[in-house]
């Protein structure tokens, strides 16, 4: 990508969005286009279409997706089945139609069998049955992946695909039943603080382990792969560290200052019970993470009392 290069980043307001524009604007790019869901629904083909043609984009990163946590995931599979499908088939398609020099397609790690050899490698993929709580959504990330690797196949797109572990940042959603569970964490540590409440229910056992990325660590991949991968095989992206879900909470609680007693809601799922990709691919190109965990906490916590008032009015 030249700096002056027209590039177009779908989902732009999202967490992963907003971080790769960020990243865009620090290394010096300087033609960015977006709009807004307002102003462009992308599940609607002809609308794609048309902004596609206006626009003239070079290069697409689309980090454009309906996401949720387990209950979210689990509560409204059709919408995150058709919306999803819906989204990532137009900016896809619009891309070869009008000749997109190079597409980056933002999947998840949901996409990985439930009980895949650990750490979870790129050929693990359709290797399983998924996780029933977030099935829809990974079967739609997979579709899209199939359709990267289908117009390169048959067309020569350069179009690629990567597979971004459990993610955090700035704007992340704090909803308390929607979001995922490091932001979930976050608001129930700080609500629990601000009421003075003895203790805080966690869900599950505690014991699932998990990997998390800070937001603005992926945005440099995803620019790192732009600039540098042409594979259409899919390629992992993650920090190849893992915690589980107790140590999490308590590391929250510490960052929130938050004292009270952690205790476990053995009703909710666990869901998968343990989820460490294997980034070697990515580690070999010459790229790895910055941020550690703590440190990416605290800024994450920073964010959300900058909008804390906005999270507690938020609407499902």
């Amino acid at each position: 990508m030249e700096k002056s290069s027209k590039i177009y980043v779908a989902g732009h307001r999202g967490m992963v969005g907003s971080a790769i524009v960020r990243c865009l604007k620090s290394k010096g790019y300087t033609n960015l286009v977006y709009a807004t869901s307002a102003t462009l629904d992308l599940r609607d083909t002809a609308a794609v279409n048309n902004f596609f043609s206006q626009e003239k984009p070079e290069y697409v990163f689309d980090a454009a997706a309906k996401v949720g946590g387990i209950y979210a995931n689990n509560t409204y599979p059709a919408d995150f089945l058709y919306d999803n499908l819906m989204i990532q088939n137009n900016v896809i398609h619009a891309a070869f139609t009008h000749k997109v020099k190079k597409l980056l397609f933002l999947g998840s790690s949901c996409i990985y069998p439930k009980l895949a050899e650990q750490p979870i490698r790129e050929e693990s993929l359709l290797s399983g049955y998924l996780e029933p709580t977030n099935e829809a959504y990974a079967i739609a990330k997979i579709a899209g992946i199939k359709l990267c690797q289908a117009y390169h196949k048959q067309h020569g797109s350069r179009f690629i695909s990567a597979m971004p572990t459990n993610m955090y940042g700035y704007g992340d959603n704090y909803h308390p039943q929607n979001s995922h569970v490091l932001p979930a964490l976050m608001r129930r540590f700080h609500e629990a603080k601000v009421a003075g409440s003895p203790e805080v229910a966690i869900w599950g056992s505690g014991k699932p382990l998990r990997e998390f990325m800070f937001s603005d660590d992926l945005a440099e991949a995803c620019v790192f792969l732009m600039e540098r991968y042409e594979n259409p095989e899919l390629i992992n992206v993650g920090t190849g560290e893992e915690v589980s879900i107790l140590e999490l909470a308590r590391l929250v609680a510490e960052v929130v200052g938050y004292q009270g007693k952690i205790t476990f809601d053995a009703s909710k799922p666990d869901g998968t019970p343990r989820k460490l990709m294997d980034s070697s691919k990515l580690h070999a190109l010459g790229f790895k993470h910055k941020t550690g965990l703590r440190e990416g906490l605290v800024k994450t916590y920073e964010d959300f009392l900058a909008k804390v008032d906005v999270y507690s009015t938020v609407k499902v």
